[in-house]
């Protein structure tokens, strides 16, 4: 049997796909993307929007990939072949971007751009009117794989899918068998690794073997398989276990309801409808909105999380959505807090992912064997989400950590695209002061161009707020790989000036972050996790910048932390 997928192996990054839209609704190229020329004209859009890197692409073959993703998905409307019976005209024009990619574009929280994807996996069945090369019955991916997770909860106690059994099992299955034949094959394939003493090796053999009985690249299984895990956790359904997945435990009734629906398209034509369209969802539905309601409130109240639903509406499937939306919030806020509580254990974690931003790796294996990843397109992201990990490991915080972030996260914690330019990337607020960091992957003479005017108007920003607000002293933090002499000089000035010409002197340190790094696993090794260390730190590199320049303060900014380094480690 061929091995199938959800999305596409060359974006493997699901909300990577909404940038693209967004960058294509506003160009002429929308409904206009096929061609030589017209491929080329994309890939420079999603590159010039800093989506895609602008490397040497002879094949031109990014714009190509990324219009059929977008059509895969049916965000844009796709190209009816020439063998079906429906008429393009019934559909939509092609490459147009269809009703639930403009949904995509305007969600701007997670959740409702998870919607977006659930909708549309929810829609994708094989074979399909675009994919007829698979010889089994119609079914979809995303139900089947939800089905097996369900029935391994009920076999085993957990839900829990390893990657190696998405690879060599999951993916290699259809709804032609039996919920109960594939999840045997999948705990025999786990018994069998488990007592292997050599996991990689034992995961290599059975890669090579499935690629002589099906016919298939060895590697085409992991290919697969990532891109499988990486889609159906963009979702919001299920989340990382491991290098595996699990149910989210807050959508398991829902899960429930969705795997219900056995119906498959009657025509083409109804499958491309709802592609576009988005595919209906439990919810939508007052009866069963009502059902997964009543799940979230019960959580509520086993979390001992207060809410109040008197006099709120239940009178149709928007209303309970209205409520249902502010438990998953309110119930998301107090995974976020424990999560935060967790950092300081994972502190060493912590500092290999900054190792992987300081040397532009992509991948570190921990001490315990897990394997971490800083995906090249993803770095900014996750450069921000690094320095947040951080602070919360530090543990001293008086705001949330949701209140300290300006990007969003999913599920399982990770970075989904980077801070809005309105505003710094993380707000740090603790008893007496607030730290104001900014960082930046950028390392030349353009670092100050792009970075010296939009730090310094954050920081007097929340200068102005808190002085106001509780007189708390702001420091800016500028952290990145190199510090260019240009932006330490704008910053060793630290000058703005308000609208009513009135002059706010700016306490803004620049610092890389392996010096940064440092400064933290010191803090830990020494057992010295104390935020007013940090703020000794800003202060003795502030108290140099009047006597030096830019060059020579860096050197002082250096030799103050390796000092302090010092004192730490004795």
């Amino acid at each position: 049997m061929r091995p199938w997928h959800l999305g596409n192996t060359t974006v493997r990054s699901p909300f990577r796909l909404r940038d693209g839209l967004v960058a294509l609704s506003t160009s002429p190229l929308q409904g206009s993307l096929r061609g030589e020329a017209q491929e080329r004209a994309f890939r420079r859009l999603l590159g010039e929007h800093g989506i895609v890197e602008l490397g040497d692409d002879d094949t031109y073959s990014v714009g190509r990939k990324w219009r059929s993703a977008l059509n895969k998905l049916g965000f844009l409307y796709p190209e009816v072949p020439p063998a079906s019976d429906v008429l393009q005209g019934e559909i939509g024009p092609i490459d147009m971007i269809a009703p639930n990619g403009w949904r995509l574009i305007r969600a701007d929280t997670v959740p409702a751009m998870q919607e977006c994807f659930l909708r549309a996996l929810a829609a994708h069945y094989i074979p399909s009117a675009l994919e007829r090369r698979f010889d089994f019955a119609v079914f979809s991916p995303l139900r089947h794989t939800l089905a097996i997770m369900l029935e391994l909860e009920n076999q085993t106690g957990e839900s829990r899918l390893n990657f190696v059994e998405m690879a060599l099992v999951v993916q290699l299955t259809s709804s032609d068998e039996t919920l109960a034949d594939i999840v045997a094959r999948v705990l025999d394939l786990r018994v069998r690794r488990l007592a292997s003493p050599n996991k990689r090796k034992f995961d290599q053999q059975e890669r090579e073997a499935a690629a002589v009985v099906h016919e298939y690249a060895a590697s085409t299984f992991s290919d697969y398989a990532d891109t499988n895990l990486r889609y159906l956790k963009a979702t919001g359904l299920v989340q990382s276990k491991g290098r595996g997945l699990s149910l989210v435990p807050e959508k398991r009734v829902f899960v429930e309801k969705l795997i219900q629906d056995a119906e498959i398209p009657d025509s083409d034509r109804s499958y491309f409808i709802t592609l576009c369209n988005g595919a209906m969802l439990p919810t939508d539905n007052k009866d069963s909105a009502l059902v997964v309601l009543d799940d979230l409130l019960l959580q509520l109240e086993r979390r001992g999380i207060p809410f109040d639903a008197t006099g709120k509406s239940t009178d149709t499937a928007a209303d309970i959505a209205l409520i249902r939306h502010q438990i998953e919030q309110l119930l998301f806020e107090r995974n976020e807090e424990e999560y935060a509580i967790r950092q300081a254990g994972d502190w060493e974690e912590i500092a290999a992912y900054m190792e992987l931003i300081i040397t532009r790796n992509g991948k570190k294996t921990l001490s315990n064997g897990e394997e971490i990843e800083v995906p090249q397109a993803e770095a900014p992201a996750y450069f921000e989400w690094v320095l947040w990990r951080a602070f919360l490991a530090i543990n001293n915080l008086a705001n949330k950590p949701y209140q300290a972030r300006r990007f969003k996260i999913d599920q399982d914690f990770l970075p989904v695209g980077t801070a809005p330019g309105n505003g710094p990337d993380l707000i740090f607020e603790f008893h007496d002061f607030v730290i104001v960091v900014e960082v930046t992957l950028t390392d030349n003479s353009r670092q100050e161009a792009a970075e010296g005017e939009p730090v310094r108007r954050h920081v007097a920003e929340l200068v102005s707020l808190y002085g106001e607000q509780s007189g708390k002293p702001v420091y800016g933090l500028f952290i990145a790989n190199r510090i260019d002499s240009n932006t330490a000089e704008t910053f060793r000035i630290g000058v703005w000036f308000t609208r009513t010409d009135d002059k706010m002197q700016l306490d803004i340190v620049p610092v890389t972050l392996r010096q940064f790094k440092a400064l933290f696993e010191a803090l830990f090794k020494a057992g010295r996790v104390e935020v007013g260390l940090i703020r000794e730190l800003l202060d003795l590199c502030g108290d140099f910048r009047p006597a030096h320049e830019a060059p020579a303060w860096k050197t002082q900014i250096e030799q103050i932390f390796q000092s302090k380094i010092s004192q730490l480690g004795r």
